[in-house]
């Protein structure tokens, strides 16, 4: 593991079984996250991105997953850690947001009760009063409105955007190293959006998190993260630092979900777009249950050719820690 890395995962594979037909949700990623920076999974709903983010807390049903690969943090295996360390590692190393706080937080108990329980779980000698003041302080450092009125309330009391602050200050009570964020502000309106993504990336650079960061929302990685790496069918199909991506994307996915215009050919830049109606990308994501032996998205890519539903393309280097799935690429590369 890169001696920088904080989370490593290697070939990481997640298969559903519980259904009829294994679901093939997560296919060989690769990802590794250095200390103290931003990694956006961007992609459509279903590409895989929220299940290769689960797999880091062991969250699945064990009996209906099956999970191979290498998940490892701060060198500590993932895959082998049980009971009380396995109860240890969530929320003490790595926490998570969820997308909708509301669920996520327990309606019968107060936001300060919550937050001051998460603190003695995993720090039994503090006492009640002392995880109490706390959970005040946690409270204070996500900059929520009245904190001590919002120590003593219940979730559905509060706001979506009061909600997901609360939800912040819990998963950052106990201090984690890394922290998983699955589409933070999808239910927040616009505004609410703003102030939530910068008061993560204000959070993170204070406290030097490692942050995962799930969105379907380009705008909300350009924002957010220093590196994208933009899922497809469960693979990873283009990664690089933000600005990188963003002005080469290289992985016809890449530049559908950029709205790139008809006629611009792989490796195309920011440069090539001059107004005028932009593209939607054809079709829909593939049966998860049903993979294509080749590219997965070749039935809806323009540049796709036979060789393309028959081969699974191998990574081709598009500059220093960009990189790209496509067997066009790696032609012209020749």
């Amino acid at each position: 593991m890169n001696a920088e890395a904080i989370v490593d995962i290697r070939n990481l594979t997640v298969t559903f079984t519980g259904g009829r037909t294994p679901v093939n949700a997560v296919n060989g990623v690769n990802l590794q996250v250095a200390r103290g920076e931003v990694v956006a999974l961007l992609g459509e709903s279903g590409s895989g991105k929220s299940v290769t983010l689960r797999s880091l807390l062991r969250l699945h049903p064990e009996k209906r997953t099956r999970i191979s690969g290498s998940l490892q943090v701060l060198g500590q295996d993932v895959m082998a850690l049980k009971g009380a360390a396995l109860t240890d590692f969530r929320g003490k190393l790595v926490s998570m947001i969820f997308q909708e706080p509301l669920l996520a937080l327990d309606p019968v108990y107060t936001v300060g009760q919550q937050i001051a329980e998460a603190i003695r779980k995993h720090e039994p000698k503090v006492t009640r009063e002392a995880a109490e003041a706390r959970a005040l302080e946690a409270l204070k450092r996500v900059r929520i409105p009245s904190p001590e009125r919002r120590l003593k309330a219940y979730p559905h009391e509060m706001s979506g955007g009061m909600r997901q602050r609360a939800m912040i200050a819990l998963a950052l009570a106990c201090n984690p190293q890394v922290l998983l964020a699955d589409e933070p502000t999808t239910a927040l309106d616009a505004t609410v959006q703003i102030q939530i993504l910068l008061l993560l990336r204000e959070l993170q650079r204070e406290l030097g998190l490692s942050v995962i960061l799930v969105t379907h929302d380009i705008g909300v990685a350009v924002e957010v993260a220093d590196r994208i790496a933009v899922m497809y069918a469960g693979r990873i199909v283009e990664t690089g630092p933000v600005r990188d991506v963003i002005r080469n994307p290289s992985h016809p996915y890449t530049k559908g979900l950029l709205g790139f215009r008809s006629g611009h050919g792989a490796g195309g830049g920011m440069g090539d777009m001059k107004g005028g109606r932009l593209d939607a990308i054809p079709g829909a994501p593939p049966d998860l249950a049903k993979l294509p032996p080749g590219c997965a998205f070749a039935p809806r890519c323009k540049y796709a050719g036979d060789e393309c539903t028959q081969t699974q393309p191998e990574p081709v280097s598009i500059g220093a820690e960009h990189w790209a799935r496509c067997l066009k690429l790696a032609q012209a590369a020749e």
